[in-house]
């Protein structure tokens, strides 16, 4: 499944789980469709089959229908995250979370719904006796995008029903891929190949041992913004710059979704405080300061799983004085989900000629070794040595 970022020798903090995945939360499975057609041609127009995209999928319980509590957050908003409205009014998350390109947000939706009302992955509506009603019922899917114009045909609406059932029928537990994947397919992160990104972090509180895991989005960022723990990575390594044709978007542009899920039993109010910390995440790799990039978050909770109930629900509810360490685990696993996007992309040549480079693992450890000393003493001094 590829190599965590870790591995090249980033200190990240905290304990993560068994996959170091979103998938660690008992329960969430996750699915991709990647689609890759056609042949990049240097200085001409994408022909209309050409593609670069995809879609991920994430079931909070998998393939069993149940609302989960779930809160939202912004960090900009140039951006799009469909059901929101109702996720605010209701708390709760009553289907999968989809995420693709900009374009092809309308699809993903409406291949969903059909999708909730075939499987039944949906509460249905109770006529005057309360009694349901079979095939009736209301629900919104929410589906994120990042704009992936830049490698991909974009205005070619490529993406089709069959690339979004695929994406929910291969969901499943364990270990994640990453990089050139799903809705990541086509993205760009801080000038370098991004794309899909996820890890986790297991954390103790006074009311007990939870785990917390993030899935990214990655397409946002400028090269030399690229600074995770303080180091100047994207200045420092060499060469590997974009190759741009006519059609290039300004530096620094675009967007990033996080998807952050927890077994600990957190109400909706609780979930938008841990979504918001997403935005912390970004911010210790280096980015968040673009106007142009819609950086969006969703939150939800595996606990309380029959807490959705047309009459009276009890709900289990950790207390807000126990939410920091769930707090800094959401800004842990969304800087390494990040990081992971990078570290696992690959080269991929798109439109009009474009092509974005990954990131050299032979570059990032001769940086890491250069800095090492300085790593080290910032270590010590959390009192880590």
């Amino acid at each position: 499944m590829g190599m965590k970022a870790r591995e090249l020798g980033f200190p990240f903090e905290g304990k993560c789980g068994k996959w170091n995945a979103i998938t660690d939360v008992a329960g969430v499975e996750v699915g991709f469709c990647t689609v890759i057609e056609g042949e990049s041609s240097p200085g001409t127009l994408p022909e209309s089959d050409f593609a670069r995209t995809g879609v991920t999928c994430v079931l909070p319980r998998g393939h069993k229908a149940s609302a989960v509590f779930a809160g939202r957050a912004d960090l900009n908003g140039n951006g799009e995250l469909t059901g929101t409205h109702w996720v605010d009014d209701s708390g709760f998350l009553h289907g999968p979370v989809m995420i693709t390109n900009t374009n092809s947000v309308g699809i993903v939706r409406d291949t969903t719904a059909k999708w909730m009302l075939e499987h039944d992955y949906f509460f249905p509506m109770r006529g005057a006796d309360g009694k349901s009603i079979p095939g009736y019922g209301f629900f919104y899917p929410v589906v994120a995008e990042t704009y992936d114009g830049f490698l991909n045909n974009i205005n070619g609406f490529r993406v089709s029903p069959g690339h979004v059932l695929r994406a929910l029928d291969s969901a499943a537990s364990g270990p994640v891929q990453e990089g050139n994947v799903g809705g990541g397919t086509g993205m760009r992160c801080h000038g370098f190949k991004g794309g899909t990104g996820t890890a986790s972090r297991i954390v103790k509180t006074a009311a007990g041992e939870y785990t917390v895991g993030v899935l990214v989005q990655a397409n946002h960022g400028a090269r030399e913004e690229l600074k995770p723990f303080g180091i100047p990575l994207g200045k420092e390594i060499r060469g590997e710059s974009c190759v741009t044709g006519r059609l290039a978007p300004k530096e620094g542009d675009g967007s990033m979704i996080a998807v952050i899920a927890t077994d600990a039993p957190v109400l909706p109010w609780q979930l938008s405080k841990l979504a918001r910390r997403a935005g912390l995440g970004i911010n210790r790799i280096g980015a968040g300061n673009g106007s142009n990039s819609g950086d969006i978050f969703i939150a939800f909770s595996t606990a309380n799983e029959n807490a959705y109930d047309d009459v009276c629900s009890r709900v289990d509810l950790l207390g807000d004085l126990q939410l920091d360490p769930l707090f800094r685990a959401v800004t842990e696993a969304t800087a390494e989900s990040i990081m992971n996007a990078l570290v696992n992309a690959e080269n991929m040549n798109g439109r009009n000629g474009n092509c974005a480079f990954a990131m050299p693992h032979e570059e990032i450890r001769r940086v890491l070794k250069k800095y090492k000393p300085y790593l080290d003493e910032a270590w010590r001094g959390k009192g880590m040595a």
